[in-house]
């Protein structure tokens, strides 16, 4: 049996779970609005699919629902957050008015996180960038699973990159999001669940074998990264911008076995924003409607985040469903 919420009931459902479970309210009201909008815009893997795992971390002690993160200007385009062991998304907050500060007065800014947890999609943290005319990019890194190219275990996370961009003519602004390893490990956490089989080159069993069990990859087995060794190269590319750059653990540095149940990353995020008007195309937007048009005379019927948003129109008009378990479940985290 399914159900359907509103936008708003959700968010203040999942507000009540992240303050039953020691966050701020500050920090409960931007976790819950970001898993909210990741199950509106279905991207499942990152919505309420990853509530138990953000209470788990919080009730293990792994991360800090408390946090006071500390924002650093270092430079005239460059800022820093150290996230006092919290998440991620409270430290961007703090940080967003100054990024948008120094990209503004020089073109281009870099805010780099430290300390923190992300257990999110990552097009949340870069659409809200393009709406105020920016070029946004982000990458962060992620717990270890996801083998290098050539390599025998597992070292990388599955490091996701987004890239967010105004649009000319365009109500909503061209956004994509996609992970460095072969996909999502909360897709391969659903897989198993849902009994599914993982696509070929997916992934490898604990003995190294490929494999296109779930289970075999989660059971001491890893990911794959896309594309062979180009995809590790960006992977690689992730660790290097999101942790080594910023100050923060790179996806083999940290250990939660002490904390049972722990879920988030304890890495590090970085973000570029960039004023496309300095880049000698004063009229970017429109550049962008041109490469989108001719895309589509070439035959593309879908371009990044198309079912995002169409997964959005459809929430607004008949809300988000939820399976009558899965609400039940998250009433329970609600009082537990």
């Amino acid at each position: 049996m399914t159900t359907t919420l509103a936008y708003s009931e959700l968010v203040t459902l999942l507000r009540a779970i992240f303050l039953r479970h020691g966050t701020r309210e500050d920090v409960a009201a931007l976790l819950a609005e970001n898993c909210a909008m990741c199950e509106r815009d279905g991207a499942h893997s990152h919505g309420i699919f990853r509530m138990k795992g953000y209470v788990d971390s919080l009730s293990s002690g792994w991360v800090n629902g408390k946090a006071n993160p500390v924002l650093e200007d270092v430079a005239p385009a460059f800022c820093r957050v150290d996230a006092d062991n919290g998440f991620a998304q409270a430290a961007l907050a703090l940080g967003r008015d100054m990024a948008i500060e120094k990209a503004r007065a020089n073109g281009v800014a870099i805010l780099a996180i430290r300390n923190s947890h992300h257990l999110s999609a990552l097009w949340p943290d870069v659409e809200p960038f393009a709406r105020e005319g920016f070029l946004a990019l982000s990458a962060v890194n992620s717990f270890a699973c996801t083998v290098p190219f050539d390599g025998k275990s597992a070292l990388f996370g599955t490091n996701p990159i987004a890239l967010a961009t105004p649009v000319a003519g365009a109500d909503e602004p061209l956004v994509f999001d996609l992970a460095t390893s072969a996909m999502a490990n909360g897709d391969v956490q659903i897989s198993a669940r849902t009994g599914m089989s993982l696509p070929p080159n997916s992934g490898v069993d604990a003995q190294g074998q490929p494999t296109t069990d779930p289970r075999a990859v989660l059971d001491g087995g890893a990911l794959l990264t896309f594309g062979g060794h180009k995809g590790s190269s960006i992977s690689m590319m992730v660790e290097l911008l999101s942790a080594a750059l910023t100050g923060g653990h790179f996806s083999f540095e940290f250990d939660w076995s002490g904390h049972k149940g722990a879920q988030t990353p304890h890495t590090g995020q970085f973000i570029l924003l960039i004023d496309p008007a300095r880049g000698g195309a004063e009229r970017f937007g429109l550049r962008v409607e041109t490469l989108i048009e001719r895309m589509k005379a070439a035959g593309v019927s879908r371009l990044p985040g198309d079912r995002r948003l169409e997964c959005r129109r459809k929430a607004a008009r008949h809300g988000i469903p939820i399976s009558q378990d899965n609400l039940a479940a998250l009433e329970a985290l609600a009082v537990a």
